[in-house]
């Protein structure tokens, strides 16, 4: 039981933006998106996997370190999930392509830099955090055009 609760514990917070802050789906629907841009139905069902996969990582991490003989780890980590979380609203409630355009640049590095310091302390753990990565590379390209398109 005891597990279950460590592993909840880092998973329910990657759901806190989307709870805050709505996503518009008619204000990304009236935006210029490019061809291979997903149905919007995709993207909760994607965030959802990611988040598990993103969970399972931090409690393997958690398992095996101390949180305080991880202090690089625990700066990536908490830069990353802050990033992640503000998207929702740069986009959804500002309507600011650019500040998301910004924001999931730095999601972006920050999950490539998890990814090297999950690396450093679990092998496992670092490859639940790839396809996350993959995903951030294809946001990143997707909020790019978005942005450019609706200039």
């Amino acid at each position: 039981m005891k597990k279950i609760l460590k592993f909840l514990l880092f998973f329910i917070p990657w759901f806190i933006s989307g709870l805050i802050f709505k996503s518009d789906t008619i204000f990304y629907k009236g935006l210029n998106k490019p061809a291979f841009a997903p149905q919007p139905i995709l993207f909760p069902v994607v965030w959802t996997i990611l988040y598990l996969l993103i969970a399972i990582s931090i409690y393997l991490i958690y398992r095996d370190n101390y949180y305080k003989n991880i202090p690089d780890y625990n700066k990536t980590l908490l830069i990353n999930y802050f990033s992640n979380q503000v998207f929702s609203f740069l986009f959804f409630t500002l309507k600011s392509p650019f500040l998301a355009l910004i924001d999931t640049f730095i999601v972006l590095i920050s999950s490539l830099f998890l990814y090297y310091e999950s690396k450093e302390l679990n092998k496992t753990s670092s490859k639940l955090i790839i396809p996350y990565v993959l995903w951030n590379l294809f946001a990143t390209i997707l909020i790019l055009f978005i942005f450019f398109m609706n200039l």
